[in-house]
């Protein structure tokens, strides 16, 4: 078998990669027959020549292997007949920037894997960059913070190396954080990335009652789950069971905790019929004290009023007025909330974020390939079997003839 990685070709440009040097070499040591190749790219973040060193293959073209293994989509023009993708297709909830390339892949009888399609029996995935997401995420909310109120002013984390480089900077923060009080949503791998980082920044978490209850003469942090800021219509109960499958009989129960902290680190799931944290009209109280929102979910006009739009590596934040619900200049007004909604977070650790996820497909996707896919965990990911649609996609059949 021969895989491939592909030179990620997407605008804007992502420098990660699936697989490190080293992780190929262990792979093809584990499965005798396996053969990795490496297209050439001039702006991934492991250089060819780190592949070389390691006599990894550093090719131009792709035409002769069985997988391609890439991160985001891939431009049409470069999409090979009869291949077998596996990638971030973002095409599941019908995207409308990416059906030319669904198209295009079911024409030209092109197998796609979707990284986020896979799942575990219990359906939980089992390959995602949401870890370092939240890491780069809670690094930026607190720079943010740093700069709105001229406390500190850390190193992008794009221009570092790497995550040692950037925790680096964590012990200027310490002495020069005021005793803000931090509110960060979720539970899983995301809200893990973020709650690192704090920690290491040592910011103390503490208990929900507490941090609503009480004053602080150092910066403290808490983290709430669904059940800790929605309550069922009528009753003021939660279930979690229901709450999941019909969150549209819920309501937002976060004004506490806009009423009592100064930053929100935003890592959980949104679905679309679940209520929003709070309103724009309930931004507007004086009672709302939240002045800096790192949006780590960038759900454009989602749990969030203030997410207008998404933010870039290069201008990570604005300013949202909420008395004209307007989007201003980062920095312009006490009176603004200022807000982080970086798309692409682990983009900004490209090394770091790729030996994570390559770990990942390790452990948990070579085998389906190589060995037994027992559990049709391979098969359910599959969008596309040979241009066609796999039964469980049907809902996308319109998507794919329009």
């Amino acid at each position: 078998m021969k895989i491939g990685i592909i030179r990620e070709g997407k605008i804007p440009i992502d420098k990660r990669t699936p697989l490190t040097p080293m992780q190929c070499v262990m792979l093809m040591k584990t499965y005798p027959g396996l053969q990795i190749v490496v297209q050439s790219s001039k702006i991934r973040t492991i250089l060819d020549e780190e592949y070389k060193a390691l006599k990894i293959q550093i090719v131009e073209n792709l035409d002769d292997c069985d997988y391609i293994f890439g991160i985001k989509q891939i431009p049409v023009g470069e999409i090979l007949p009869n291949k077998k993708y596996l990638f971030f297709s973002h095409t599941i909830k019908k995207q409308a920037e990416n059906q030319k390339m669904f198209l295009t892949l079911a024409q030209k009888g092109c197998t796609l894997i979707d990284y986020e399609c896979i799942k575990n029996t219990n359906g939980d995935r089992l390959i995602a960059f949401g870890y370092f997401a939240g890491i780069v995420g809670a690094y930026n909310t607190i720079k943010t913070y740093g700069h709105r109120y001229r406390l500190f002013d850390l190193k992008p984390a794009h221009l570092c190396y790497d995550y040692a480089e950037m925790r680096s900077f964590y012990k200027i923060i310490k002495p020069k954080l005021k005793p803000i009080k931090i509110v960060l949503t979720g539970g899983g791998r995301v809200a893990d990335g973020a709650m690192e980082v704090l920690d290491q920044m040592k910011i103390k978490k503490v208990n929900i009652e507490p941090f609503l209850d009480q004053m602080y003469d150092h910066p403290v942090y808490t983290q709430i789950r669904s059940e800790h800021y929605n309550i069922r219509n009528n009753t003021n109960v939660f279930d979690k069971k229901e709450f999941y499958k019909n969150p549209e009989r819920y309501s937002s129960a976060f004004l506490k905790f806009a009423h009592n902290a100064d930053m929100l680190i935003a890592c959980a799931f949104w679905n679309p019929l679940a209520p929003r944290l709070f309103t724009p009209e309930q931004m507007q109280d004086s009672a709302f004290r939240i002045k800096v929102i790192g949006d780590i979910t960038c759900d454009i006009d989602g749990s969030i009023p203030s997410t207008l739009r998404s933010t870039s590596i290069d201008n990570p934040v604005y300013d949202y007025n909420p008395t004209t619900k307007d989007l201003e200049t980062p920095y312009t007004s006490e009176q603004n909330i200022t807000t982080m909604a970086i798309d692409n977070l682990p983009c900004e650790l490209s090394r770091d974020a790729s030996q994570d996820f390559g770990s990942q497909i390790i452990k948990h996707l070579f085998p389906l390939i190589m060995t037994e896919d027992k559990d049709n965990i391979l098969s359910n990911a599959t969008i596309l079997s040979n241009g066609v649609l796999n039964p469980y996609y049907e809902y996308l059949s319109d998507y794919l003839s329009k």
